[in-house]
């Protein structure tokens, strides 16, 4: 994989919320063990999140190390927040070090489109995110998470602030293969195994290949 993506940043972090509750929704699946990295296909949809809210919408893929009573992280994949943005699905990167979503203006999704995402590991205990785009990956960012090895995720992420609702169209995730040193395989249920709960809250999750190939969204 070549070439670092360019300047053109933007960073954005909710500030504190006034709002009377928060409603997270999670909907995928994560490895029970670790692994080396995660590849996959995410489809850009247009979500009906709130201008001015902390509503989001967010499909990604993470890596996850915890060591010491302290969870380290890195996550990659396309989002639309609602307190930046403008109403735009962006690509978006998260770590627990600088604690702040970073958005990649440069790429311009619409809605139907489809990115391929990989977070893995290329040296001792250093993570990176990469976006396939325009017949080349491009790296976005890298994490130290501590160890070669780390715990995987896949998940459509649905945050509400307070009352009311976010529709979310269909959102599917597919190719999803995990990493175990040069060898990669398809994240199935046979081999990988893998902790999955169900819908949440009005959101449903749908496997055509447990656990591959999956759609979720509003029911």
């Amino acid at each position: 994989m070549v070439g670092l993506c360019a300047a053109m940043l933007a960073v954005a972090t909710p500030a504190s919320s006034t709002a009377s509750g928060y409603y997270y929704h999670h909907l995928g699946a994560g490895t029970v063990g670790d692994w080396t990295g995660v590849v996959g296909r995410l489809t850009v949809r247009d979500p009906a999140v709130r201008a001015g809210t902390h509503d989001f919408v967010a499909t990604r893929f993470m890596a996850k190390r915890e060591s010491g009573g302290r969870t380290a992280w890195l996550e990659a994949g396309w989002a639309e927040t609602g307190w930046s943005g403008g109403g735009r699905q962006r690509v978006y990167t998260y770590d627990t070090d600088r604690r702040a979503w970073t958005f990649y203006n440069q790429y311009e999704l619409t809605d139907g489109d489809n990115i391929w995402i990989s977070v893995h590991t290329t040296r001792d205990g250093v993570w990176e995110a990469w976006l396939w785009w325009r017949d080349g990956w491009h790296l976005l960012t890298s994490l130290r998470l501590g160890a070669s090895r780390a715990q995987l995720e896949q998940y459509v992420e649905v945050h509400v602030d307070g009352d009311g609702k976010v529709a979310v169209p269909r959102i599917a995730v597919d190719n999803v293969q995990v990493r175990d040193g040069d060898a990669v395989r398809y994240w199935r249920e046979a081999d990988v195994r893998t902790a999955s709960g169900g819908g949440s809250g009005g959101y449903c999750l749908d496997w055509a290949t447990r656990f591959d190939t999956w759609t979720a969204g509003t029911c």
